[in-house]
């Protein structure tokens, strides 16, 4: 069943309006017809299981028959503050990370980044970001679309989290399962976890450094070295498998 998202004030009483490209995509790319169910989020915190009733070229009209107000979002809201990566990997890191519940997604320009974004680029960057981002919470069937914010530099990024409960930094030179295992279990409902992840050189010591003023806990993923691409997502499985209670 495909996922669509609309404004809160497309839906009525037991009918929902889709307007803009999902018309498109659904009338001539999916080529759906009057019957077909589909799948709509409010983008906040109820999902509704449709029926397509009519099909124009302005709008597509859904009935609603039923609601499912239990979603698909983890019970904490996990923001990934990612230390820009070259090439392409930024995508699948956002592309991953959504498929794995992620609330929210902050690339990071560190000491040993090494792209370097000028402000036109970074603004054509975050929007494509953003772009992958509806895409992937439409495929995964998430409740929301998280968003991708502009690129902040490290001291930026520890500002913008420093009131969240708990702020988690993997790093190669830590050791011990047990502690990273703990803090990931001690985390509760409805609290807001910072994961810094370094780029392709990893944090300078520095920054690790400024970090731990912030509050931020370093933690070993294992015993092999993760890429930049993958850390991220092996934090959001840990979580995931720790927050999901059903």
């Amino acid at each position: 069943m495909f996922q669509f998202f609309v404004d809160k004030e497309n839906i009525l009483d037991d009918s929902i309006i889709i307007t803009g490209d999902d018309v498109n995509h659904i009338k001539n790319v999916l080529r759906m017809k009057p019957g077909t169910k589909i799948r709509i989020s409010n983008k906040e915190d109820i999902d509704y299981i449709c029926k397509i009733s009519d099909i124009s070229d302005e709008k597509i009209m859904v009935d609603i028959i039923e609601k499912d107000e239990k979603g698909t979002e983890l019970p904490a809201r996990v923001h990934l503050f990612q230390g820009l990566p070259k090439g392409d990997k930024m995508e699948t890191v956002i592309q991953k990370c959504i498929e794995l519940g992620v609330y929210e997604i902050i690339p990071v320009s560190m000491n040993r980044s090494i792209v370097k974004l000028d402000e036109k680029k970074k603004a054509n960057k975050v929007k494509r970001y953003n772009a992958i981002s509806q895409a992937a919470a439409k495929q995964s069937k998430r409740r929301i679309i998280p968003e991708v914010k502009n690129v902040m530099n490290f001291k930026e990024a520890l500002e913008y989290s420093k009131n969240y409960s708990h702020h988690i930094l993997p790093y190669e030179n830590e050791e011990g399962m047990t502690r990273t295992k703990e803090i990931f279990s001690s985390i509760k409902e409805d609290e807001d976890i910072a994961v810094f992840i370094g780029p392709e050189g990893g944090f300078d010591e520095s920054e690790v450094e400024l970090a731990k003023e912030y509050g931020c806990i370093c933690v070993t993923l294992g015993k092999r070295i993760l890429r930049t691409e993958t850390a991220g997502m092996a934090v959001m499985a840990m979580l995931m498998y720790e927050m999901e209670t059903d």
